[in-house]
């Protein structure tokens, strides 16, 4: 594979956020893409000219997509959103490009591996608990501390994450966690569900890259809104970081340890921390960069863009200039206010006015159905900023989010089917 052009396979879905972006960066570069989309395999024999694999049958795609890299020849093999993390390693080891273990990627994928490995090195963290989801859940929730957190193990992001301040909200809490899971065709005999402690405290998000195991950070992103439950819905990320020097040099040897733990050595981190008086906690870490369209607010050096710098580390370029640019950024993930059908977002141009403002983009298309956590698995779209320092931007993005408007009609239920 030495001598593979300078080409790359991406692993994304048809609905990923992310893909243009990394498709964009990669003709910035002149790097040459091939992108495989996780396609259902009924729905890929209605797709035969398109790159396609079933990303859920691990060892078929494994063997399909190994074969496509072969016949094209690549440099590396590239997951763009966490489904095809563990994917893409299983396919380089395969053939023998520089990746991450595919252990290592399964144990930032599963949040039950995950955490059994940072207890193991001693990375602080909350101490998890597995249970089979079809388990008593009433005598369980009994034997339970409280407050505590209840989560799927492989869901992305927020989903499925839900707080428990008692045993009855512990045990909706896992009635609720089943239907997600069903709704994904997961089958809830062999599903485990995590109960852990859990931790108060202000959070923040770490993007970093890794090269032979050295940890480099990219940005820290405060978030000022309290993420305290029952649904955990990120909404503000601003950078630079302003808690005390020492507390973010804490966050970083943390987000390090917790990577060299789970055995993570190569490509993009991007892990989520709660910080309170006893330290930095390590909350999620991912093999994989930042999710959404967060990274448009970051650039790099002489105006990489953090899908550039990926793209590049990837091929096996040498970077310099991985400083972030000096000026403070965020981006506002518009909240979901309850279900329904989006019919319209009014006053984008009044929020597009507030100084600092750089752009909005609403990712949700008009009479479209749109859910909030915990259910929900998209944004309605994001607001960009940036200024001279965070509180600015902070301020700028609520400033923008006030004056947006967003229309919603009921869903109407579906009484009956009519046949003539």
């Amino acid at each position: 594979m030495e001598t593979a052009p300078r080409r790359v396979m991406l692993l994304t879905t048809p609905t990923s956020y992310r893909t243009a972006a990394f498709l964009h960066a990669a003709q910035r570069l002149g790097i040459e893409t091939l992108v495989i989309e996780d396609t259902p395999s009924p729905l890929r024999e209605l797709l035969p000219l398109r790159f396609t694999a079933d990303f859920r049958d691990t060892a078929g795609a494994t063997e399909q997509i190994a074969d496509i890299a072969r016949q094209y020849g690549v440099r590396a093999v590239i997951p763009v959103d966490d489904s095809g993390t563990v994917l893409a390693a299983l396919i380089a080891q395969q053939l023998g490009l520089p990746s991450n273990d595919p252990d290592a990627a399964l144990a930032a994928r599963d949040k039950w591996i995950m955490r059994q490995r940072l207890a193991a090195a001693g990375v602080p963290a909350p101490r998890a608990q597995a249970f089979p989801a079809l388990a008593d859940m009433a005598s369980l929730a009994r034997s339970m501390s409280y407050p505590c957190v209840v989560k799927p193990t492989r869901l992305s992001g927020s989903r499925g994450v839900i707080r428990a301040d008692d045993p009855l909200s512990f045990v909706r809490a896992v009635d609720r966690i089943r239907s997600i899971l069903a709704s994904d065709g997961i089958d809830l005999r062999t599903a485990q569900l995590l109960a852990e402690p859990f931790v108060p405290g202000f959070e923040v998000a770490v993007e970093g890259l890794l090269t032979d195991g050295e940890f480099q950070l990219l940005a820290l992103f405060d978030k000022p809104d309290p993420l305290d439950g029952p649904f955990f819905e990120e909404t503000i990320y601003v950078t630079p970081s302003r808690l005390p020097p020492t507390v973010q040099d804490e966050i970083v040897a943390v987000t390090a340890k917790a990577a060299r733990a789970l055995g993570l050595r190569t490509g993009p981190v991007h892990a989520e921390l709660r910080v309170n008086e006893a330290g930095p906690w390590v909350i999620e870490l991912a093999g994989r960069s930042i999710g959404g369209l967060c990274s448009r607010i970051l650039e790099f050096g002489t105006g990489l863009s953090l899908e550039e710098l990926i793209l590049a580390h990837a091929v096996g370029e040498q970077l310099a200039g991985l400083e972030r640019r000096p000026d403070a950024v965020g981006v506002m993930m518009i909240p979901i206010p309850r279900a329904g059908i989006l019919k319209d977002v009014e006053g984008i141009e009044e929020a597009s006015s507030v100084p600092g403002i750089t752009g909005i983009e609403i990712t949700v298309k008009r009479n479209h159905r749109i859910v909030p956590l915990p259910e929900g698995a998209s944004y309605l779209g994001f607001i960009f900023a940036r200024g001279s320092d965070p509180t600015e931007v902070e301020t700028a993005l609520r400033l923008a989010h006030a004056r947006l408007r967003i229309r919603l009609a009921p869903e109407l239920p579906v009484l009956g089917v009519f046949t003539t």
